[in-house]
């Protein structure tokens, strides 16, 4: 890294789900590791959260933060590449993604959709998934495993159950990877020894609770594309839709930001014990004036022009928290999590 190991600080780093906005994700991540001023000592990531983890990760264990952000620009080139016109039969995942937008569906069209054809089990019963293809060629999940930083955490919602099922250490898989980034209505379930699994944004987007007894860095930094405010009210069906998929994949976050702030708070009261319990400070960078413009359809965007957009916009915001949040690491939160739940 530019920067010498003892002007380094460590944190743990938060990575939302949001399909083709995690290259806004991409773009935070460039900034971050070409600064060089923060080391990551956990990394928490859903669906493409855990995807642009794993990427990291590869790449790091490569060759540090320059194969980090090389490995970056390769997958998200290359997932742009598989859905451009003219794309081989295997590689059709951004134009069959990029097509299947049911917000955008007219209410009667919509429901007719989803009654006759819209199970992956229907009109995918191969299963095919392309973007698996990518992943099993891009990351050695072996080298990975072997590496004892960063730790990953990936996660991914059980089908049966409900629950939430994190993998970390010798579980991180393609299996796991890709069963944290199955959207129902686009794939089949993804089995991990034996067990179906879903998108782990309904349980965990992304999962923070990881970070308390196995790292010990106190400063999380979540990089969010969700938001988790809108200031209009939806009225067409399409809004609806959209803004019911944002509180969804919200949820499980607010009831962490609950959970950190309830737990800060006892201490700071000395009603639970400091030697049992920590407080930790949360930071963020919040995509939200790169994406506002951007329905939540755009998800589906797999362009290499619209990747390149949100690439910028994420180095932008991110050396916009650097400049005003980098010294507060270590000392203070600037996040009010009580704000974001009340």
């Amino acid at each position: 890294m530019s920067a010498t190991a003892t002007a380094q600080k460590t944190i743990n780093l938060g990575l939302q789900g949001g399909g083709a906005h995690g290259a806004f994700t991409w773009g935070v991540l460039d900034r971050l590791l070409e600064d060089g001023r923060l080391a990551f000592e956990g990394i928490s990531g859903t669906s493409a959260g855990a995807l642009n983890a794993v990427a990291l990760a590869d790449g790091f264990a490569r060759d540090g933060a320059a194969g980090a952000r090389s490995r970056l620009q390769e997958f998200w080139m290359r997932v742009s590449a598989a859905g451009r016109p003219g794309a081989s039969a295997r590689d059709f995942i951004g134009a069959w993604m990029g097509a299947w937008r049911v917000p955008a569906m007219q209410p009667f069209h919509m429901i007719e959709a989803m009654t006759n054809f819209a199970s992956p089990y229907g009109f995918n019963p191969t299963n095919i998934n392309p973007l698996r293809e990518i992943v099993v060629e891009m990351v050695d999940f072996e080298r990975v495993r072997s590496c004892a930083s960063p730790k990953l955490f990936i996660s991914a919602t059980a089908v049966k159950t409900g629950k939430i099922k994190v993998f970390s250490g010798n579980d991180i898989t393609a299996d796991a990877v890709m069963a944290s980034a199955c959207l129902p209505y686009l794939f089949q379930t993804v089995e991990v020894d034996g067990e179906p699994y879903w998108d782990g944004g309904f349980m965990g987007n992304p999962a923070l609770f990881p970070f308390f007894t196995e790292t010990k860095a106190a400063d999380i930094l979540l990089v969010q594309i969700n938001p988790i405010e809108r200031s209009a009210v939806p009225t067409s069906a399409k809004e609806i839709l959209e803004r019911m998929s944002e509180i969804t994949f919200n949820a499980s976050l607010l009831r962490e930001f609950r959970a950190i702030d309830f737990v800060n708070r006892m201490l700071g009261e000395g009603r639970l014990d400091a030697d049992h319990y920590r407080h930790n400070r949360v930071h963020r960078i919040d995509g939200g004036k790169a994406l506002q413009s951007f329905s939540a359809s755009t998800k589906f965007d797999t362009s290499r022009a619209f990747f390149e957009e949100l690439f910028a916009g994420g180095r932008e915001a991110a050396d916009d928290w650097l400049r005003a949040h980098f010294s507060d690491i270590g000392v203070r939160d600037t996040v009010n999590l009580r704000a974001q739940f009340q």
